[in-house]
């Protein structure tokens, strides 16, 4: 992750960030807005992952956005557009398509989204930001953050190590292959226990739990912070203040219609494209800088 911007901010900025994009993208159901943090998760997964994110994205995103895109149509005809009647005689609605393809966009933006959250916010970003207030619950999510990454690693190292004796899930008839998968599940579950035990003799030693403990942390608020946080309450500001003056307010039913447009709600717009690039910008201005400093170095 030293490659990214945003993981380098204070946990705040990046925090605060992510319920401002996911927090809108569920509940503004305005379709510019979604197509806006619809372009700004995917471009910032792909920073992230490269070819993986887009691996990822054509082998599972866009079958599960066709699934989803039919899904709306085939069980709601609400709406007055009437394109065509379905085999079982009920209506086939403009409206419930758009509407279903708005639903398919958000699930998997959001989805994309949650994956830039994780990566970002790392379990010790998450203790440290909740550590004080729910010391208890911030343990327990920060430990489920690191759950299925740590059992995924793990587990192939024992597949690995299984399959240079030749007793993993590939080798053998049926029974025997299922008697490895157990043998190996087995190995897993143990590991993870002792893990358990290790985790909380590690933490009782550190004085975990006990009164007035002081806490290490290596997070700092400087200036580039206070400017990004600024910016941030700016944009969350202009995006709460146009949803309560109804600025953003789009019907799916039973007509298709929205807020008429105004200088306000344009400036809204901007200032979410704005956020929602806001990864993505980040980065390509340190790359471009450090880019130029090698180019003068070259030069020297």
């Amino acid at each position: 992750m030293d490659k990214d911007t945003l993981s380098g901010y204070h946990p705040t900025v990046a925090m605060l960030f992510f319920v401002l994009v996911i927090g809108s993208t569920m509940f503004i159901q305005h379709p510019v807005l979604l197509a806006m943090s619809f372009l700004g998760s995917l471009s910032y997964s792909i920073y992230l992952n490269g070819r993986k994110a887009i691996r990822f994205n054509l082998m599972y995103m866009m079958p599960l956005l066709l699934i989803a895109m039919l899904l709306n149509p085939a069980f709601s005809h609400q709406g007055v557009t009437i394109l065509t009647y379905l085999p079982s005689g009920n209506p086939l609605t403009l409206e419930s398509i758009v509407y279903g393809v708005h639903a398919a966009f958000m699930l998997i933006t959001v989805i994309t989204w949650f994956s830039g959250f994780n990566k970002v916010m790392t379990s010790d970003k998450f203790v440290y930001l909740f550590g004080r207030i729910i010391p208890a619950m911030s343990l327990v999510l920060s430990m489920a953050l690191r759950f299925v990454p740590r059992f995924t690693a793990q587990i192939k190292i024992i597949a690995n190590a299984q399959r240079c004796v030749g007793r993993d899930v590939s080798n053998g008839g049926v029974l025997q292959r299922a008697k490895h998968g157990i043998k190996i599940l087995s190995m897993l579950v143990t590991w993870s226990l002792e893990n358990a035990i290790d985790t909380a003799d590690s933490m009782k030693s550190r004085g975990y739990g006990l009164p007035k403990r002081s806490a290490f942390s290596i997070f700092r608020f400087d200036k580039r912070d206070r400017w990004a946080m600024l910016f941030l309450l700016i944009a969350g500001g202009l995006l709460i203040s146009g949803s309560l003056t109804s600025q953003l307010l789009f019907w799916y039913y039973p007509v298709l219609t929205s807020a008429p447009l105004t200088v306000f709600q344009v400036i809204v717009f901007i200032s979410y494209l704005a956020l929602s690039l806001m990864p993505m910008l980040l980065n390509l201005k340190v790359d471009l800088t450090w880019r130029t400093l090698q180019a003068s170095a070259s030069k020297v």
